[in-house]
């Protein structure tokens, strides 16, 4: 519950879920931490959350994880559980 939304691993978000609604516009997104320079945390409160931390698919599982490595399963599961077809608007290449 707000505002603990997203995907945690203990005390450490791995992965942030926002909304936003305003002037009759929503727009949401999703923000998975795969290779993330966990460093850049330590100067701010993430989401403005005092004592909790940020973490990584590399930090937790002691590997570097590319955003490449996890885009293809993350959509087919993304269209699984959603029951629909993702296009891509770009050319490939």
């Amino acid at each position: 519950p707000p505002p603990f939304t997203g995907v945690w691993m203990g005390d450490s978000k791995l992965c942030a879920i926002g909304v936003h609604c305003g002037n009759h516009i929503t727009s949401h997104g999703l923000a998975l931490n795969c290779c993330t320079d966990l460093t850049w945390f330590d100067h701010i409160v993430p989401c403005g959350l005092e004592g909790k931390g940020v973490t990584s698919l590399s930090h937790e599982l002691g590997q570097h994880i590319a955003v490449s490595h996890v885009l293809e399963p993350f959509l087919d599961s993304f269209q699984e559980v959603f029951d629909c077809t993702l296009v891509s608007s770009e050319e490939p290449g």
